[in-house]
């Protein structure tokens, strides 16, 4: 089954045939991102510093190989061409890296939330065993409350004693006598 043709609109731009490279965003970013990092290097400032002298010192003195002569309106073009091409690559960098530290700072927040409310609950619980363990007895006051309870008893043993000896003392002298 063959689709049927849309309607043609005369609100609807037609759109263009030509050919549009599509390129990946990320890529581009990467690679515009190396270009500014280049340009803030002191390895890019000794080349350029070596391009120019060379520059001038071929255009001054090799009077035969002249292409630039003294108020060097090409280099300054060259300068002018690479610094409109710079400010646009250090810009878009900059957004990158902005991107970059917003999500990282969002994830930082996350965490600090998260080991916060980690804290917390840890902090409750610690509460919650001292209050538990407040509560149980510990073996001093256990050994303390079974000598009362000892001596309490042993007064009663005596005197249970004392009545078992006169019991058994009065049962004899009954047999006896």
């Amino acid at each position: 089954m063959s689709k049927s043709p849309a309607p043609k609109r005369l609100y609807t731009p037609k759109t263009s045939r030509s050919f549009t490279p599509r390129v990946d965003p990320d890529t581009m970013g990467q690679f515009t991102e190396s270009i500014a990092r280049f340009f803030g290097t002191g390895r890019y400032l000794l080349l350029q510093t070596i391009a120019v002298i060379s520059w001038i010192v071929v255009n001054v003195l090799a009077v035969r190989w002249r292409w630039d002569p003294y108020p060097f309106i090409l280099l300054n073009l060259a300068f002018s061409t690479q610094a409109a091409y710079a400010a646009p690559l250090i810009l878009l960098a900059q957004n990158r890296q902005e991107n970059r530290d917003r999500v990282a700072l969002e994830e930082d927040r996350r965490r600090a939330a998260q080991t916060k409310a980690d804290t917390e609950y840890l902090a409750r619980e610690l509460a919650s065993l001292r209050l538990t363990v407040g509560e149980v007895p510990t073996r001093e006051y256990l050994r303390h409350e079974l000598e009362n309870l000892l001596d309490e008893l042993q007064p009663k043993k005596r005197d249970t004693g004392r009545a078992r000896m006169a019991d058994s003392a009065e049962r004899r002298a009954k047999k006896s006598g």
